[in-house]
């Protein structure tokens, strides 16, 4: 097994998670289909943590709260670099090749002369 002092990049997350898995025998579980519906249910439980609160009350969040929210957020973590793994994905490479699609799509405004003065 995996120590978690072992996990250190995404890499090092999957097989640690691979590990995991194959103990518990859930690979025939782990589909891209069974995979997605449970990151999303995951990153809807880091929704409720926020619901009803102020723009200003969601960046106080006491220990507590968020202790709960970094618990979702490394389950939504876990999910998605499994869901990778299975479809064969490298999550860092389509990240970058994302931000290259989104920097053309949404290109750097140009200020207009009314905002330089």
């Amino acid at each position: 097994m995996t120590k978690v002092s072992d996990i250190h990049d995404l890499t090092s997350l999957r097989d640690a998670l691979r590990i995991f898995c194959t103990a518990r025998q859930w690979q025939p579980f782990h589909t891209p289909k069974n995979l997605s519906m449970a990151l999303i249910k995951e990153a809807a439980e880091i929704v409720e943590h926020f619901q009803w609160a102020t723009a200003e009350e969601s960046h106080a969040l006491d220990p507590e709260k968020k202790s709960a929210v970094a618990d979702e957020i490394a389950d939504v973590l876990m999910y998605l670099v499994q869901l990778a793994d299975v479809l064969d994905i490298d999550p860092l490479a389509a990240a970058q090749e994302k931000i290259v699609k989104n920097a053309k799509k949404y290109p750097v405004l140009k200020p207009s002369p009314e905002s330089r003065s």
